[in-house]
């Protein structure tokens, strides 16, 4: 059974990534916060591969603080 949980949490955290990238697309932001977006997003999906708990916390994180409007700096 602890392998199905494993299963369902894989799949609403791939949910939520398509999400956040479509979220992350979608800002009307300068090209260097959405790298920068982008990119720990991508560091939120490597982080699945090896530590799919902490990826969940991680990506939660990352949309609450785009919810609140919170974006990183922009990169050059």
């Amino acid at each position: 059974m602890e392998h199905d949980g494993q299963l369902e949490l894989y799949a609403a955290v791939a949910v939520q990534l398509k999400q956040a990238h479509a979220k992350v697309r979608a800002l009307q932001v300068p090209e260097g916060v959405r790298m920068a977006l982008t990119r720990k997003l991508l560091v939120i999906t490597a982080a699945a591969k090896h530590d799919l708990a902490d990826a969940a916390r991680r990506l939660e994180r990352f949309t609450a603080d785009l919810d609140e409007g919170r974006f990183p700096e922009e990169e050059r």
